[in-house]
């Protein structure tokens, strides 16, 4: 009897493993931040609830600038404090506490007023920051041109087309190029132009507002967008799709531990 009651049918499946993966967005920030940290950046990171002058005053934007109004961005009146727009207080916190040559990278969360499918209230960005003797527009393009490639895994057609931004003189939009065929894009050649982030020279304004001499230094500054890089990579259509859970989706767009470690060159 106890045998006939401890007795096991081992024709039954086994239980289901599930196990989690690694989210588009992670892997696409961990991606991005190796390879700039291979390229001699450093990982720095600041508050997301920030004050008026490290998110826009020490940056060169003006009191009338649009990115100060209510419709662009969180405040909370009562203390006078409001969600960072961008990475870029990361940068000036850096500035004032170090003596250059500064080379950083601020990756983290963003916040503004805005939700459709190319925009969300949250986001995600990767801003680098790079002072020293005698810095360029050609030490900017060469990183670019190597993080672009590293992360795409190819040689991709780029160009700086000139812009505008407060903190950056002179400034540029960086464009890649695409194609394509049956209304599925394809990454390379130079048949259309995609915009993927914006760069440029430090504002000598913005280094005097951080107790930088501009005379013996000078320095460059981009940012890109985390998300606008993961859908581009994966073909990922819908940016809300990046926050609603869908276990399906995630299923599909998640990544093992294993695959991970193998794009970034370990074990």
């Amino acid at each position: 009897i106890k045998l006939r009651n401890e007795e096991i049918d081992i024709s039954l499946p086994p239980r289901p493993k599930v196990s989690g993966g690694i989210h588009p967005i992670t892997r696409t920030i961990d991606e991005l931040t190796t390879i700039l940290s291979n390229l001699g950046f450093k990982v720095e990171e600041g508050p997301h609830i920030e004050n008026e002058y490290n998110n826009f005053s020490a940056l060169n934007i003006p009191d009338t600038h649009p990115a100060r109004q209510e419709h662009d961005t969180f405040y909370f009146k009562k203390e006078q404090k409001l969600l960072r727009t961008h990475t870029s207080p990361v940068q000036i916190r850096v500035m004032k506490k170090n003596i250059p040559p500064i080379k950083i990278i601020a990756p983290g969360a963003t916040y503004r007023c805005d939700d459709d499918a190319t925009h969300s209230p949250m986001f995600h960005q990767i801003e680098g920051l790079f002072v020293d003797k005698n810095v360029s527009m050609a030490h900017l393009k060469s990183t670019l041109k190597k993080l672009l490639a590293n992360f795409f895994g190819k040689e991709i057609s780029m160009r700086f087309r000139p812009s505008y931004f407060p903190f950056t003189e002179p400034s540029a939009e960086v464009d890649i190029g695409f194609s394509k065929e049956k209304n599925i894009l394809k990454l390379g050649g130079n048949q259309n132009w995609l915009e993927v982030l914006g760069c440029g020279i430090v504002n000598p304004i913005v280094l005097q507002n951080c107790g930088i001499d501009t005379k013996d230094f000078s320095g460059f500054a981009f940012g890109l967008g985390v998300e606008r890089f993961a859908m581009l990579k994966y073909g990922i259509t819908d940016l809300r799709m990046f926050f609603e859970n869908d276990y399906k989706w995630l299923q599909n767009y998640s990544f093992q531990p294993s695959e991970f470690s193998n794009s970034l060159g370990g074990k």
